[in-house]
């Protein structure tokens, strides 16, 4: 009876380990293949009055041009943050305003390697207020054009006072 329990424990043991092991290389290549792949999310703009906007968009990261900004691409691997190109908030944005055709503009900042947005529907911050951005209801720790976006998430756009 011993030795049946001690060979079960051996091979748990043993099945476990290689499944920690073998984890991580999985999870890597699931992460990497095809992220840039359309996804579909919902986009919410809240402006100082009301909502300005809400949809669903079909997005990936894309090069994207803006009046102020110029032309720049914007599809994960702003800053080095994502290895290779994924869907972001800032490109849903756009995506959602070259579908249902209204105008945002942002500048371009090169030491962040990514856009600030300052304008949505004609209505900008100014001096008092900026766009925040959140997905899923959590603001974003980097830059529209550097946070991974996932099919399903919930983005949002709000104009934000200080």
């Amino acid at each position: 009876m011993r030795r049946t329990s001690a060979r079960r424990a051996l091979l748990a043991t043993t099945a476990l380990g290689l499944a920690l092991t073998s984890a991580p290389a999985v999870a890597a290549t699931q992460g990497v293949a095809g992220t840039n792949a359309p996804i579909r999310v919902t986009v919410t703009v809240q402006g100082p009055d009301g909502l300005l906007f809400k949809g669903k968009v079909r997005t990936k990261g894309h090069e994207m041009t803006t009046a102020t900004g110029g032309t720049h691409t914007c599809d994960g691997t702003n800053g080095g943050a994502n290895p290779s190109a994924v869907p972001t908030p800032t490109a849903a944005l756009d995506d959602a305003a070259r579908k249902r055709h209204f105008t945002w503009d942002g500048t371009w900042y090169a030491s962040f390697d990514d856009y600030s947005v300052d304008t949505v529907k004609n209505v900008s911050g100014g001096g008092i207020a900026y766009w925040n951005i959140s997905v899923n209801g959590t603001s974003t720790p980097v830059g529209g054009c550097q946070f991974k976006l996932n099919p399903g998430d919930k983005v949002a756009f709000t104009w934000t006072a200080f």
